[in-house]
């Protein structure tokens, strides 16, 4: 079996079809899914491991950046749950991109 290709990249820089799907995935937010790993130069980060078909991603966020995100984020609402008109509109485009 082949491994995925591990991409490591900030919240900011992802495509918005991958945010989409990772809001999708991660509907209560992001911060209780967090994973500390030691990146190339030693240093322990800690990112949100998101797996699709193709890729596995470890997005970089602290926890108070995965707060941020979710406070700043209008798909979310006050409680910090995805809204669920918005998460069946994500998966309808998730599910017409990868037919």
């Amino acid at each position: 079996m082949k491994s995925k290709p591990r991409v490591v990249k900030d919240y900011v820089k992802l495509d918005e079809l991958v945010k989409q799907a990772i809001k999708v995935n991660y509907p209560e937010g992001f911060e209780d899914h967090l994973i500390k790993f030691k990146n190339k130069e030693g240093n322990t980060v800690s990112a949100l491991p998101f797996e699709t078909e193709d890729y596995y991603y470890l997005i970089r966020m602290t926890v108070s950046q995965a707060q941020e995100i979710i406070e700043d984020d209008d798909d979310y609402d006050e409680e910090g749950f995805l809204k669920d008109d918005i998460k069946e509109e994500y998966e309808d485009n998730l599910d017409e991109e990868f037919e």
